[in-house]
């Protein structure tokens, strides 16, 4: 009896010394993992901490501004109060928006929407709730935050252009990144973050864009934000300021005299290249497309016949009727066939085989010179011209000129609007026929399958009224202004045409005498030059006109012809070419009225930077050719 209890009194000692030493054992490496955690590792689980109280915050850059030539805002940025709501911390998304919908009005249409967002989203990734508050709401909001876990309120910037519709077509707009350009970075994925989507917010996005920062802010347990800590902040790097050739003033009258009619005008000095005015009506807002547009109003943008998203100055193509007889007669002259003093009788049409071709006077000019038939824009003379010529001159001259060249003037191009000059190539390849005579008649009064844009008329403007290798641009020349090479043509040839032009204007008889009357330009001591054109869109036919159909008036306004104007100023030394078109405008000396008030405009506000020692050498005889 003795011996058991001694002996289980043994095992009992055992066992407890045993637990004892597990026990020992676990007090031991408890308090080394301990000593561990809070003497070796305090560093590491610091950070660990601090990463828990604090964040860092990406901090969007400033976008930069696009400007004027004199520095005129014409794409800026101002203050906006924005909603985001996170994923990971507002627990139930749609509870989170339910509670916000009791401090601002948010439809159960718009709380699936943004529900879809989030759902394709991170759950770290804030997205936008509600953008360009007012303050009343946004002080709201603010007020009950605490009541609204995961809904975060934001101070950003937004996009603003000031005169929205003057510069829609040359600024563009800026949007949120599509999901396939994000590409995971942290910028693009930012839902205050727009770039650039057309436009020159396009072109020049790299240098507009900037990049981004990161504040440190201090956070509750809940995520909230306690405060902010710029010193250990990075700051954002704003985007650069891009300065254009546009002169804005310029720009609005080219608006202002286009009105409420479907066309385009394009400025540019001769000088430098520099495109001082761009204009398409009827035109749109961006500010509509900078938070996103609804389906309805863009689709009435998109069908609307007058294509108010379409940049009519730069991708729009036009026959273009009789602008073309300026480079007809140079080319004529070049060639030497033709005597600028010869006549050429015009009794209303000329006889080709069994088909005759009319000139728009049906009574006919009588006998005219070169001179009087720019003047008076005779068909017949030009049917002559195109003849001596042969095709094959009469297109190397419009190529020369710049018709169906793509010129890269700093704004990207949805299409490349080179235009066309057809010939025998053309026409065999396109219609498995031979090139006729008949068909150079059309081309050398610029029908046919002649067509040519608004700029592409500019940039022909320019180099008649210089004699040099003019290239638009719309990027600011800084310094010298660029030496264009000459085009090669006698100066006694261009004088010429030039002169030819100044009838068109300022002579009783000119095509654009009488819509503009003896005023010109109307400065003193400058005048003019110019040439009009209207480009057939729909023939009336004698069964038509027997029934009474007779004026382009009669007809709807789809069918009635293109109105087109070329000039420049001033005649004596050439500074600005401008070019109108009226779609559907029914004449050239429509068209006439809107070219005379933007060279006006741009006569009597010479830019500052007008250099007289470079405009007096540009315009200098050439002594080639």
């Amino acid at each position: 009896m003795r011996r058991d209890k001694q002996e289980a009194q043994a095992q009992f000692n055992r066992r407890s010394l045993l637990l004892s030493g597990l026990g020992a054992g676990a007090f031991a490496a408890l308090g080394a993992r301990m000593y561990g955690l809070q003497v070796l590792e305090q560093d590491a689980y610091r950070l660990l901490s601090e990463q828990n109280q604090f964040n860092f915050r990406l901090q969007p850059p400033a976008r930069g501004r696009l400007l004027d030539r004199f520095g005129e805002p014409l794409a800026e940025n101002r203050e906006s109060y924005r909603l985001m709501i996170v994923r990971d911390q507002a627990g139930d998304p749609r509870a989170a928006l339910e509670r916000l919908s009791r401090y601002m009005p948010l439809s159960e249409t718009r709380i699936d929407r943004i529900l879809r967002a989030v759902s394709r989203t991170s759950r770290f990734t804030p997205v936008t709730v509600a953008e360009d508050l007012d303050w009343e709401t946004f002080a709201r909001i603010n007020l009950h935050l605490p009541d609204l876990p995961g809904i975060t309120p934001d101070v950003g910037e937004v996009r603003t252009y000031p005169r929205p519709y003057d510069f829609a077509h040359v600024t563009g707009y800026v949007q949120a990144a599509p999901p396939e350009a994000a590409n995971d970075d942290p910028l693009l994925l930012h839902p205050g973050f727009r770039i650039g989507r057309t436009g020159a917010e396009l072109q020049h996005e790299d240098e507009l864009r900037g990049a981004a920062g990161q504040l440190k802010v201090e956070v509750n347990a809940t995520g909230r934000v306690m405060r902010e800590i710029p010193e250990q902040s990075i700051p954002s790097v704003p985007g650069r300021d891009v300065t254009l050739t546009l002169d804005a003033r310029a720009q609005r009258t080219a608006m202002e005299a286009l009105g409420d009619q479907s066309g385009a005008a394009v400025g540019m000095d001769v000088i430098t290249g520099e495109i001082l005015v761009l204009a398409s009506t009827p035109s749109f807002d961006p500010n509509a497309f900078v938070l996103g547009i609804g389906q309805e109003a863009f689709a009435a943008l998109n069908n609307n016949p007058y294509r108010p998203l379409f940049n009519k100055a730069t991708t729009g193509l036009y026959a273009p009727a009789s602008t073309v007889k300026v480079m007809s007669s140079l080319a004529a002259l070049e060639h030497g066939v033709v005597d600028p003093d010869e006549t050429i009788y015009c009794g209303g049409h000329t006889r080709l085989g069994n088909r005759d071709f009319h000139c728009w006077r049906r009574q006919g000019h009588g006998r005219v010179n070169l001179h009087e038939a720019v003047k008076g824009s005779c068909d017949v003379y030009f049917y002559e011209m195109a003849n001596r010529l042969g095709i094959e001159r009469y297109n190397e001259m419009l190529e020369s000129c710049g018709l169906g060249q793509f010129f890269e003037i700093g704004l990207p191009y949805p299409r490349r609007a080179e235009g066309l000059v057809p010939g025998p190539a053309w026409k065999r390849a396109r219609r498995n026929e031979p090139w006729t005579t008949g068909d150079t008649f059309n081309v050398g009064i610029g029908q046919g399958a002649l067509l040519s844009s608004p700029l592409q008329l500019a940039v022909m403007t320019a180099r008649i009224a210089t004699g040099r290798r003019v290239m638009p641009t719309l990027s600011r020349v800084e310094g010298a202004a660029p030496q264009f090479e000459s085009m090669g043509w006698t100066e006694e040839h261009l004088e010429h045409v030039r002169l030819a032009m100044s009838g068109v204007v300022n002579e009783p008889g000119g095509s654009a005498y009488w819509p503009l009357g003896t005023r010109g330009i109307d400065l003193e001591g400058v005048q003019m030059g110019g040439k009009t054109g209207t480009s057939q869109v729909y023939s009336i036919s004698t069964e038509e006109r027997a029934a009474g159909l007779r004026d382009q008036e009669d007809l709807p306004w789809r069918l009635r012809n293109h109105g087109l104007f070329v000039s420049y100023a001033p005649v004596a030394a050439p500074r600005y070419a401008v070019t109108v078109v009226l779609e559907h405008g029914i004449g050239g000396t429509r068209a006439a009225l809107p070219a005379q008030a933007i060279l006006r405009d741009l006569v009597r506000r010479d830019p500052s930077n007008a250099r007289p020692d470079v405009i007096a050498s540009a315009n200098r005889p050439s002594t080639e050719g």
